[in-house]
């Protein structure tokens, strides 16, 4: 089964070339640049074949290519969304189940930002009847289509192509227009001190329109998002009601979120935890 570069929709990319691919960014992110044979080297592949790839990044202004090898692109901070979905999958279904018990099963509203984790809980919410989805999210706009019982409002808005999302004024008036119960919201960080945070100011934006015209909200993230701060906020942490994450997340991090007031549910591979720390609203 093939998917698509969220950048350039016409290159199909196996799974198992998305991992890669996702791997070599993350090593160029890490390290700045690398060489054809440390890529290689680390991928258990030939050279000829981490060309390739790189090639193909390069053509999705992702990556610089260089003379034996390639380096990070300056300007690129975030893996485009096609490449997101490789990674934590079992954690994001476990977090998925986890929200979808949540979700009252009655005539509702929920409104789903982008990404991967809140794509995964799109599909864990199909079991739902009477369920209304709104999103500004293409991905999950498709995604729902083929469970009919289930209702979409999409807004409208200017589509960034890194995370095939609506943002800008048109999207934020959509959300403005609408009442939901509860907002599901995946980040790039989520910290006490910082709330919930993303890379891009417009999304950022957006999604803050998402929350306010909610009555409840829970963020949505793997382990590797917890504590971690980026560029723009898009809640307070006062404005989460819960965050839903997996085992792998930093305790430490977790016990300052519960003490900022957020009822806090890790789930694991095999099964989930109890939400501890604040009572419910």
């Amino acid at each position: 089964m093939s998917t698509f570069s969220a950048d350039r929709p016409g290159i199909a990319v196996s799974g198992k070339r998305q991992r890669r691919m996702t791997q070599i960014l993350e090593t160029l992110t890490a390290r700045g640049s690398a060489s054809f044979a440390e890529l290689a080297a680390e991928l258990s592949v030939s050279p000829a074949t981490v060309r390739r790839d790189l090639s193909n990044l390069a053509d999705e202004r992702l990556l610089v290519r260089t003379h034996g090898g390639a380096r990070v692109l300056e300007s690129r901070n975030e893996l485009p969304v096609s490449l997101r979905d490789t990674r934590f999958q079992d954690a994001k279904r476990a977090i998925a189940e986890a929200v979808a018990d949540i979700v009252p099963r009655q005539r509702y509203a929920v409104a789903l930002s982008g990404g991967s984790t809140t794509a995964a809980v799109a599909r864990a919410l199909s079991r739902h009847e009477e369920l209304t989805i709104v999103t500004n999210s293409l991905s999950i706009a498709h995604l729902v289509t083929v469970y009919p019982q289930l209702k979409v409002v999409m807004t409208g808005g200017i589509l960034r192509f890194e995370s095939l999302e609506l943002v800008g004024v048109l999207a934020e008036n959509t959300f403005k227009a609408v009442n939901v119960g509860m907002a599901i919201l995946g980040t790039d960080g989520i910290s006490a001190a910082g709330g919930v945070t993303t890379h891009d100011e417009t999304e950022a934006r957006t999604n803050n329109s998402m929350v306010v015209h909610a009555q409840r909200t829970i963020v949505v993230a793997d382990g590797s998002k917890i504590g971690r701060l980026t560029l723009a906020q898009v809640a307070s942490i006062d404005q989460v009601w819960m965050l839903v994450t997996d085992d792998s997340a930093d305790p430490s991090a977790l016990d300052e979120i519960r003490a900022a007031g957020v009822k806090v549910s890790v789930v694991g591979a095999g099964g989930r935890e109890e939400p501890r720390g604040a009572a419910d609203a």
